[in-house]
């Protein structure tokens, strides 16, 4: 009776001892903004709608709101809705403001690096992000990348998604996060009247 009560005793012991070793040896959840991100291009089909919180400011052509939801890591986050006979709109998560160039550069890599490639589902189909990574340079004071789908959607056919590192006047570097409607192509016309 000694020996199975031991042997009870030991196989809880080994339990308890391999449970808490293998909850100690998983990989951390990403804190990156990625997923807040993938949250709002997939809610791009509905306006921004699920995330546009109280209104910040009304302006004769645009109106804009709160994001109802924190993003990691921004400084701030809001959807601008815009009038105009066909819905425009966009959300806007500025990620850094820095006076050092190589601390926003960073910053603007490692955001390149969580978006490039990530599967995004809007409707039934999944996409992934493509972006051609273009280097920033001090003295060029604007940088940005464009990311599009990796195949042709209708519905998101307007859908940009970009990362941009700024020099703003007198001395601050601002890494911004932009999801917004493109309106037109740069080669395509507007309407002309007469």
């Amino acid at each position: 009776m000694k020996n199975s009560v031991k042997l009870l005793v030991l196989i809880t012991i080994i339990s308890l001892i391999s449970f808490s070793a293998s909850s100690q040896f998983k990989l951390p959840k990403s804190n990156g903004v990625s997923g807040d991100i993938k949250k709002v291009i997939e809610d791009y089909p509905n306006r921004f709608i699920n995330i546009m919180g109280e209104i910040i400011t009304q302006y004769p052509q645009s109106t804009d709101y709160q994001c109802n939801f924190k993003v990691n890591g921004a400084e701030e986050s809001f959807v601008t809705r815009y009038s105009a006979k066909k819905e425009v709109c966009s959300w806007e998560a500025l990620m850094l403001t820095t006076e050092s160039f190589d601390k926003a550069k960073q910053k603007f890599r490692t955001l390149y690096s969580q978006l490039q490639n990530m599967p995004v589902k809007l409707g039934v189909e999944t996409y992934k992000l493509k972006g051609e990574y273009e280097s920033p340079a001090e003295d060029k004071k604007f940088t940005g990348v464009l990311f599009s789908l990796d195949h042709e959607n209708e519905k998101a056919a307007r859908l940009k998604i970009e990362i941009l590192m700024q020099y703003v006047e007198p001395m601050e570097w601002k890494v911004k996060v932009l999801v917004y409607d493109r309106e037109r192509d740069d080669d395509e016309r507007g309407a002309i009247k007469e």
